[in-house]
């Protein structure tokens, strides 16, 4: 397996941008239209604002494997890949082959999001570009969390139409193996399984050295995230985030709604995994040399920070709420996420006082509390100031917008410049994003292949 896939690493191109929703969605369907015998390309479903969702089906291996870019919009390294993963596969009778799999690749699954985003997609690459050009819908619009959910006093059966669409191919394939394609922002790579495989976690974990790129060692995306080794995690489920939230005396009721495709892919036995690769990177993102600072107040420190964050963007959008008019998606976005960077505070300042946070902070964890506030800033601060020039396109300029959006622009150059001023961060070429991804994809659905087949 080594061999084959240090192969089909060299075989990646280089690449000088992302890929948009059309591009991909031309690519898939002229590998279909120029491999017929190989290949098939159909509709899954349809998204929100009448987008389709094509899904190109390649080979006739007895083992499934489904592989879905665009999950999370601003998150687009995995439209490069499918169309990477897509050409080998139908150009390479012997990849076929050996992977033993029938492969069905979903071009994008938030066609609306993605464009949405595809105005940071030819680069600049730099985290200002990226943050006044970003979209993420708010979490009940995102396909990857509004699979049904039933826990304790949670429920959720507000389905969308793309989560039906990936709901309906796994029920129909019943794969080996599942990939959803997301990328982090900053740090290192890290992983997501459904369950431990002690074999392809070695395995993935020597993929990100071949291009220097680190390893996580710094904050998991979530507290309630279990870790089974350095930067290979358990799959997050929301009846262990709603456990979490209840212990530390928040309500989960009022941050959690739908599950996963790594949950709801239980049910049929099959391998999930998730490759997480980041845009930009430093040296701190693996180190794990103590700091004099204690963890405890690390979390004081950056629960301080997110509280400060969410004040302002609250403070902006209370005071321009009753003058909205267009309920766009960045309205309903900052809505969501707002309230929700003011929970996660909350939440770091529950958990600071437990006795096993009395201990040094790593240079990794300090690195990665840093990046979490230029994120939320950048991210939520961005989305909001498109919001409110949304209103003022459609000539919606009351004197409170045109104030509050003069003001959180000065505050969000100021988020800008001290996010940009940290001379460590290296961005990542594209290739190597890709790169990562790919070998990621292969080993794991060799790996499912495999187990599949010990199977009596």
């Amino acid at each position: 397996m080594l061999d084959t896939l240090t192969h089909e690493l060299d075989t990646v191109p280089d690449f000088d941008r992302f890929a948009t929703v059309d591009e991909v969605h031309d690519a898939l369907t002229r590998l279909a239209d120029a491999h017929p015998g190989v290949a098939s390309l159909r509709r899954i479903g349809t998204s929100r604002l009448g987008d389709p969702m094509l899904c190109l089906t390649v080979g006739d291996g007895p083992h499934h494997a489904v592989v879905a870019a665009g999950p999370h919009p601003n998150e687009p390294i995995g439209g490069l890949t499918v169309q990477h993963l897509a050409t080998r596969l139908c150009t390479d009778a012997e990849l076929r082959r050996s992977a033993g799999c029938t492969w069905h690749i979903v071009g994008c699954l938030d066609p609306d999001g993605t464009r949405l985003n595809e105005g940071w997609f030819a680069g600049p690459f730099t985290r200002a570009h990226y943050g006044r050009r970003f979209y993420r819908p708010a979490v009940d619009e995102q396909v990857e969390w509004t699979f049904p959910f039933s826990y304790k006093r949670a429920y959720f059966d507000r389905v969308l139409p793309e989560t039906l669409a990936l709901m309906r191919l796994i029920d129909d394939t019943r794969p080996s193996f599942l990939t959803t394609l997301h990328n982090g922002e900053s740090g290192g790579v890290f992983y997501y399984l459904n369950r431990a495989e002690p074999a392809l976690q070695e395995l993935l974990k020597s993929l990100p050295a071949r291009y220097g790129v680190p390893l996580h060692a710094g904050e998991a995306e979530h507290p309630s995230v279990k870790q089974l080794e350095q930067a290979v995690y358990l799959a997050p489920t929301m009846e262990d985030a709603y456990d979490y939230l209840e212990a530390m005396g928040q309500d989960p009721t009022e941050h959690i709604s739908g599950a996963a495709s790594d949950s709801y892919i239980k049910r049929y036995g099959t391998l999930g995994l998730t490759a997480e690769v980041p845009y930009w990177t430093d040296a701190s993102a693996d180190d794990t040399t103590p700091t004099s600072r204690i963890y405890r107040d690390l979390l004081l420190a950056s629960a301080a920070d997110l509280q400060a964050t969410s004040a302002v963007l609250d403070e902006t959008l209370r005071a321009v709420s009753a003058d909205l008019v267009t309920g766009s998606p960045f309205i309903r976005a900052s809505r969501c996420f707002i309230p929700m960077v003011a929970g996660n505070a909350t939440t770091d300042r529950s958990r600071a006082g437990a006795p096993e946070n009395d201990r040094p902070a790593t240079v990794a964890e300090a690195a990665s509390c840093r990046d979490l506030l230029h994120s939320v800033r950048l991210r939520f601060g961005g989305m909001l100031l498109r919001a409110l020039e949304g209103e003022l396109a459609v000539g919606n300029g009351t004197p409170a917008i045109r104030r509050w959006a003069g003001t959180l622009a000065e505050t969000y150059d100021g988020w800008c410049a001290e996010a940009e001023a940290d001379a460590s961060r290296e961005t990542i070429p594209i290739r190597h994003l890709v790169s990562i991804q790919y070998g990621a994809i292969l080993a794991g659905a060799a790996h499912a292949t495999q187990e599949a087949r010990a199977r009596p």
